[in-house]
Parts: structure tokens; C-alpha cells; sequence
């Protein structure tokens, strides 16, 4: 009997709901972290970043005018379908990290634990971060966060999925869309992920997973005029990429900007907690005149 040989996998980009190639057709070889070969990825370009962007601005509002319990609902699912495929995801946050199966189970649980975390924060946010304002006069005066719109996040390049949930399910809570570089060396995670998310409620475009060099994609992102906001925590580790550069692009459409620390954070803690979701956000004050 002939020895059976392996089907290799090469995996597409995840936009606007879609699974589409690269726009220049190329792939980069992802290995496990002692050198094994485990699959071939997309490597996006520039134009498949600007695509990103499109499908994330048009989902947008519909994401942010859905009720913050329908947007906790259907985040909800999102951790019930990541329970359905922990053995993918512990198998291959073993073999990308280089940990041991049970790390790798800690790993996960913790990842699909947050997401359940940051999935009820949406209804009960506006409660904590909005206020009833004293003014002078016959008037309501109520401050609300609002979603800032477009987030590019820049995922973690160490923890493939503990930290991607981290910084991705926070940006989701109050209604804005999210365009994810994975990490560069470890993205079969964030691919796996985005195989979740088209099985889910989750609208197409409202998370879109780029895999690639993050040293191509964070510039031409940073600097997109129609970027609303950047998480830059994906930078540390990552080759070729400065994150005061990116800032400096980032300023000229004045975007909100999450620097990253001088190494990646604890991932087993909650990094910031809930503070995370307010970087993500706007104020909102809306006066309304008292009735008599």
C-alpha cells in the first residue's frame, strides 16, 4: 500500500465575509515554531488592505446601530463556535508557539473566556462610561460613548490567539469594525478565527483578517484617511516596523492611536480591562430641553 500524501493547505484572505486570494497572488510558508512545515497563507498587498478598509466602512453602520444586547448576542455565538473548535485551535497554538498541549489548552480556554468577557460589556458600557451631566438651565444634558468607527489592529505577534482576542473583541463592543493584521510568523489562528467568524452572526466586514508582513500593511494603514483609529500592539516583535512611525502617519487624519508597551503584556491577565473598549470610543453629549 502506497504512503498517503499530506494535502497541504494554502489559505485566503478574510474580507468583507469573503475568502478572497491576494490581489498579487502570492503566498508566504507558515511553519511551527522548531521549523515543520504547517501550511501556505496569502500575503496581502497594499490593495488588499484598501479593500479591508471598503468592506470595513460599509458594515459599520449597521454594526453600530444594532442594540448593544443583539451586539452581545451575536458575540456570544462567536465564543460558542470557538468552543466547538478548541482542538484546531489548541493544536495549532502548540505547534506555532512552541508550547506543551496542556500551555496551549490554557491558552485557548483563556481566549474563548475573554471573548465571553468583552461579549457582555456591550449592553452594560454606555452604564458605566456615560453620565447625567449638571447644568444650568431647564435641560438634560447625558454624555454617551459612541463607536469611533474603522479600527486597524495590529494583532500580537507572540500570542496568536489569546492575544488577538484580547485586542480585537474590545474594539467590537460599542460597534465599530475592525481591519486585523495577524501576526506575521503565527497566523493560522487568526485564520482559523475568521473561518468562525464566516459561520457566525457576525456581519461580513465587520472583522476582516489580513495575513501577511506587518511591516507592508501597517504603513499604507496607518495612514488611510479612512481609518478612524490604530492599535500599534502588534509592532512589538514585529521586523522592520517602528511604531512612532506609524504614529507620525497615523497623525495626519488625526486617529486615535493605542501605543504599544516596551514588550507584549501578561495575555493571561486582562489587559486594562474595560478601559480598553474607551479607547475605541467617543464621547457623545446630546442637550434636550426639560419638559414642563
Amino acid at each position: 500500500m502506497s504512503a498517503r500524501l499530506d494535502v497541504r493547505k494554502t489559505y485566503k484572505l478574510f474580507i468583507g465575509g469573503k475568502f478572497p486570494r491576494s490581489e498579487s497572488g502570492r503566498t508566504y510558508k507558515v511553519t511551527s515554531d522548531d521549523g515543520a512545515f504547517l501550511a501556505n497563507a496569502a500575503l496581502a498587498s497594499r490593495k488588499d488592505a484598501r479593500e479591508a478598509v471598503v468592506a470595513a466602512r460599509k458594515a459599520q453602520p449597521g454594526w453600530a446601530g444594532a442594540t448593544a444586547y443583539n451586539r452581545g448576542q451575536v458575540l456570544y455565538r462567536v465564543a460558542e463556535l470557538l468552543e466547538g473548535r478548541r482542538s484546531q485551535f489548541v493544536e495549532e497554538v502548540a505547534a506555532g508557539e512552541g508550547i506543551k498541549t496542556k500551555a496551549a489548552e490554557a491558552a485557548v480556554d483563556a481566549a474563548i473566556d475573554r471573548w465571553v468577557w468583552y461579549a457582555g460589556w456591550t449592553d452594560k458600557v454606555a452604564q458605566v462610561a456615560g453620565a447625567a451631566n449638571p447644568v444650568a438651565g431647564p435641560y438634560f444634558n447625558l454624555s454617551v460613548p459612541e463607536p469611533t468607527g474603522v479600527v486597524v489592529v495590529l494583532a500580537p505577534q507572540s500570542s496568536s490567539l489569546l492575544g488577538l482576542v484580547s485586542v480585537l473583541a474590545p474594539v467590537l463592543v460599542t460597534g465599530n469594525t475592525a481591519v486585523v493584521v495577524s501576526s506575521e510568523k503565527r497566523p493560522l489562528p487568526a485564520i482559523t478565527l475568521s473561518e468562525v467568524l464566516a459561520t457566525s452572526d457576525v456581519p461580513g466586514g465587520v472583522v476582516n483578517i489580513l495575513t501577511g508582513r506587518t511591516a507592508e500593511l501597517a504603513p499604507p494603514l496607518a495612514s488611510h484617511m479612512d481609518v478612524n483609529a490604530i492599535d500599534l500592539t502588534g509592532t512589538v516583535g514585529a521586523e522592520g516596523v517602528a511604531w512612532g512611525e506609524l504614529e507620525a502617519e497615523a497623525a495626519g487624519s488625526v486617529k486615535r492611536v493605542v501605543r504599544p508597551r516596551d514588550s507584549e503584556p501578561d495575555w493571561s491577565q486582562i489587559p486594562d480591562g474595560p478601559r480598553r473598549i474607551l479607547a475605541f470610543t467617543e464621547t457623545k453629549t446630546v442637550w434636550h430641553p426639560k419638559g414642563m
